[in-house]
């Protein structure tokens, strides 16, 4: 089996700052605190009632902008934002840290301070409304730039009925979406300026100033407007549509690359392409026909001419500095176009804004280094648009020792990461591709690593392979498939490299079938949250495959003092005195003299909690203490899972891993889902490995839970209603 290999991130400008901790620490009810398995369950429940829609948008940082800025109205005064206030901090850290050249002599200003008559947008936006200041953020200005090409998207991000006359309070609010849910961002107005000039973003029209804003709010959502230096371009796209990005590099691009582009341009995707750099020193330096590497423009256009008797296909390319244009063939006033239709060349050029050129196709794919496509979801789309994928979501996340398996390399943990079945049925009917194939789209993307570059962290090397599923489990919903298939058989697909950045996509065209999806961090243990999504041309099914919650208790055979041994008894009698009872401190004893005299375990003893839930588990009569009968039923169960325990405990070290207890959890008649298994890593492993005490405890625990939920389910549906009372007893007492 050949070893997979992972890369580093190919862009030049790559290097994101860390996501600041905001100053305000509100409650939040959004994505950011949410956190354990009641708040898991409330999340669930907000997102089935519409929260984190663009229409229902989760309230970053719980501002609410409706009552923020009634507040303001009412008491005359203009909003600050103490989340984002007008300090140096909110600049950034590094190159634009406080007392730094480049922000020394920085003054925050409101557009009313900057302009007599300023205007959130002057003749609708335009791509020359965003122009770039001093700040490294190309990448994201050629996504603001393509987002003008479309009005439904851009009022999306930019929700409509702002400006500086009706209620002026100082007060505005964008939308971004961030991991699967939209976010509404609250902002001042006060715009960092120096020399008596934006710093960042501006609008080749000195009043107008919604693009400086939306750039705030993204600064905002990401901690400061430092961490907006460098990145890609897809982000922005992401970020302003929910769509799904891809990347290819145009040296090795596919042969059906053109037909790629004006599906995506038909569809109303937003593109962008870039030049690579090898070294610092090429950033944005402009080469003899005035292309900018390192630098993000925009494509806006695919046409096709009649050119000197042949058809000749022509690309539409934006630079977001609005200048700095290709200077080669069909650029503006160029031989080329003497020699094309006059009807054509006027409706080619009609339509240019400054900074925007066409060059030849050929020309596009020599010259530019990668194209990035970023595809709409159908709630972006317009109600007549023909042509759009069908999109499902997952949101997951590895957890070490649970479901942080890594990838092929490492056989012994890679199934345990989350598992994805997709069923493709209908295969494509596009008229010049005669393959009998379904295409789809799958990205993977990590979720909030910004936030971690502080403590040192930075994005995970992460991507995904897909398997087809075979017969004997085609249609099974509720099945984790186990190390056995993945020995067995080799991917059919998957990403094509293992890369460190924030998604990993990948264009696919598979026979019609099942297909499981695997995405994995490239190193096992490492631990993140993702959201994984397919994108398909046709209709298809997309579930989960986890194993579904079960259990399988013997049911105890009814034994009486006569069924045991004498010589039981014997120690019994010497064990629990003269009460002839076994109190939890006596068990406690007793048990961890015992495995004290198993060498081959590696245990640091029982706890008092430990045998308390023992004996909760075993005692009848209420008395918390184990009468003869009682300590022989505890008694066998222990002596069986000792036998469990050395039997996965697979290196024979004394201890299990957190894949070997999984397997051994479910040999001992317990069947469970992903999160389960990642709650009891959590609460009973120490590191990576789960000793022989902790492995007892946890069996205990999962019976004495089951059995209360058994009872409590009188009628065997599935589902147990309890009052406060019962369930404070049994979570008190289990």
């Amino acid at each position: 089996m050949a070893k997979w290999t992972c890369v580093r991130s190919p862009y030049s400008c790559q290097d994101r700052s860390e996501r600041e901790e905001p100053k305000c620490r509100q409650a939040v009810t959004g994505m950011y605190l949410f956190g354990g398995v009641s708040s898991s369950i409330q999340r669930e429940r907000l997102k089935a009632e519409g929260m984190g829609t663009n229409e229902n948008a989760v309230k970053f940082l719980n501002q609410d902008y409706e009552e923020l800025k009634r507040e303001c109205v009412e008491s005359g005064r203009l909003f600050e934002d103490p989340c984002f206030p007008a300090v140096p901090q909110s600049l950034g850290f590094k190159e634009l840290a406080p007392n730094s050249s480049k922000t020394r002599g920085v003054q925050w200003k409101r557009p009313t301070d900057l302009s007599d008559n300023p205007q959130f947008i002057v003749g609708g936006a335009t791509r020359t409304d965003i122009c770039q200041g001093a700040l490294g953020d190309c990448w994201l200005l050629a996504a603001i730039a393509s987002l003008t090409l479309n009005d439904r998207l851009l009022h999306r991000v930019v929700p409509h009925g702002q400006n500086f006359t009706d209620n002026y309070a100082g007060i505005f609010h964008l939308q971004f979406w961030q991991f699967g849910e939209w976010v509404d961002v609250v902002i001042d107005d006060r715009l960092p300026v120096k020399d008596g000039e934006l710093m960042f973003v501006h609008s080749a029209e000195g009043n107008e100033f919604w693009s400086a804003l939306l750039e705030k709010a993204y600064a905002k959502l990401n901690g400061s407007y430092e961490a907006l230096s460098g990145g890609s371009t897809t982000e922005g796209f992401e970020d302003f549509t929910g769509g799904v990005a891809e990347m290819y590099e145009l040296r090795k691009a596919p042969k059906d690359l053109h037909r790629i582009i004006a599906k995506a341009l038909e569809r109303g995707s937003l593109l962008g392409c870039s030049i690579d750099i090898t070294s610092s020193m090429d950033m944005e330096a402009v080469t003899f026909k005035k292309l900018v590497k390192g630098h993000a423009y925009s494509v806006t256009g695919l046409k096709e001419v009649n050119y000197r008797g042949n058809r000749e296909r022509l690309i539409r390319i934006r630079n977001p500095w609005g200048q700095v244009e290709w200077t080669g063939a069909w650029s503006d006033n160029s031989a080329e176009w003497n020699r094309i239709d006059p009807a054509e060349r006027e409706e080619l050029n009609t339509q240019m804004e400054d900074g925007e050129f066409w060059m030849s196709f050929q020309e596009f794919k020599r010259q530019f280094s990668r194209l990035e496509i970023c595809n709409l979801t159908p709630d972006a789309l317009s109600e007549d648009t023909q042509s759009f994928w069908n999109t499902i979501k997952f949101n997951g996340s590895w957890r070490k020792g649970s479901t942080a398996g890594g990838c092929r390399n490492s056989p012994n943990t890679f199934w345990i990461n989350p598992q994805y079945k997709i069923t493709l049925s209908e295969e494509d009917d596009d008229p010049d591709d005669a393959e009998v194939a379904c295409s789809f789209l799958v990205a993977l993307m990590q979720k909030d690593r910004r936030r971690f570059r502080k403590q040192g962290q930075d994005m995970h090397t992460i991507g995904f392979a897909l398997y087809e599923v075979r017969s004997q489990f085609r249609g099974a919903q509720s099945v984790h498939l186990k190390k056995e298939f993945f020995l067995r058989h080799s991917s059919c697909a998957r990403s094509e490299t293992f890369i460190n950045l924030r998604e990993v996509s990948a264009r696919l065209k598979l026979p019609p079938g099942e297909y499981l999806i695997v995405p994995s961090t490239f190193e096992p243990s490492k631990e993140a949250d993702f959201v994984l999504r397919v994108f398909t041309e046709k209709q298809s099914e997309t579930q989960e495959m986890d194993d579904e919650v079960s259990f399988s208790l013997e049911d105890e055979e009814e034994i009486s003092e006569a069924d045991i041994d004498d010589s039981f008894k014997t120690m019994f009698a010497q064990l629990s005195g003269e009460d002839m009872e076994i109190s939890v401190h006596e068990l406690k004893t007793i048990l961890n003299r015992v495995v004290c005299k198993h060498r081959d375990l590696k245990t640091d003893g029982f706890s008092m909690e430990s045998c308390r839930c023992m004996v909760n588990l075993m005692d009848k009569d209420g008395s918390a203490r184990l009468g003869l009968i009682e300590f022989q039923i505890l008694w066998t169960k222990i002596r069986k899972w000792l036998d469990i325990f050395r039997q996965f405990d697979l290196d024979k070290s004394g201890a299990m891993s957190s894949y070997e207890m999984r397997l051994a959890v479910e040999s001992a008649g317990f069947k469970l889902n992903n999160k389960l298994h990642q709650i009891l890593v959590a609460r009973y492993s120490d590191g990576e490995t789960i000793d022989f005490d902790n492995f007892v405890c946890c069996l205990v625990k999962l019976e004495s839970m089951f059995k209360a939920f058994r009872e409590l389910d009188r009628d065997g549906s599935g589902v147990a209603e309890l009052n406060v009372c019962e369930w404070l007893y049994m979570t008190m007492c289990g």
